[in-house]
Parts: structure tokens; C-alpha cells; sequence
């Protein structure tokens, strides 16, 4: 039988810690959101200031990198690469900024940010995953 890392509360408040420290040093308000291995949430914090529709967005981006296995980022590049077919599949989310978590060699979860521009929505999301994986 396999074993494999999980994601806890412990790690999803350093997940949200980090993301939340890069995004607040760099002036962004954005909509964090935390998912586990199957992309179902389990932690979200929008910042004062961020736009409703992050929420939903953040969330959509953390489900599609944890069940993709790989950042959202692929996704949008195949869309704007002329792989229009691909805006069929099961993936809600083709917009950078979805990134997973990834401890010994395992996906075990990630982290989905909206709000500012999808280069600076990764970086924070990157900031949170570097507190735990990657």
C-alpha cells in the first residue's frame, strides 16, 4: 500500500500566510484559495479589496491544478496556442494561477489565486505552495 503527505489545517494557515504576505508586500488584493489532492477547498481568504468573483476564480484555478496535476498555466498556453478543443474539457479553470502542492514527488493538493494580473496571481500562489512543497 501507498502513503503519501496530506494537507492539515497546520499547513493550509502556512499555505494562507505566505500567499497572503506576498500579495499584502507587493500591494495586490487578491482571493487565495486552498484545495486538497481531489480540488475540494479547504481553505479561502479574500482581502480586503479583492472582488467577489476571485473567490469563485481562485477556487476554480486550485480544483484544476490539484485534479490536472500541474499548473493552470499549461492550460492557458494550449487555449492561446490555438487548442481551442481543449476549452471542452472537464477543467473549469484554463487561466494562470492555479498551482499544485507537491511533496515527494505527490500531488497533495493546491493553491488558486485571482485577482491581479495571472503572472502576479501565480507568484503569490507560488509564495504559498513554497511554504509546504514544491
Amino acid at each position: 500500500m501507498k502513503t503519501k503527505a496530506v494537507l492539515g489545517q497546520a499547513e493550509v494557515a502556512a499555505i494562507l500566510a505566505a500567499a497572503r504576505s506576498e500579495a499584502q508586500a507587493n500591494g495586490w488584493n487578491v482571493t487565495i484559495a486552498v484545495a486538497d489532492d481531489g480540488g475540494h477547498l479547504l481553505g479561502l481568504e479574500r482581502l480586503d479589496g479583492c472582488a467577489p468573483i476571485a473567490s469563485y476564480i481562485a477556487t476554480e484555478k486550485a480544483r484544476s491544478a490539484a485534479i490536472g496535476r500541474r499548473e493552470t498555466k499549461g492550460y492557458e498556453d494550449m487555449v492561446n496556442g490555438g487548442r481551442n478543443a481543449f476549452l471542452s474539457a472537464p477543467v473549469v479553470c484554463s487561466l494562470e494561477g492555479g498551482v499544485p502542492v507537491i511533496v515527494d514527488g505527490q500531488v497533495i493538493g493546491s493553491v488558486g489565486v485571482s485577482g491581479v494580473t495571472a503572472t502576479q496571481d501565480a507568484q503569490v500562489a507560488k509564495a504559498g505552495v513554497a511554504a509546504v512543497g514544491n
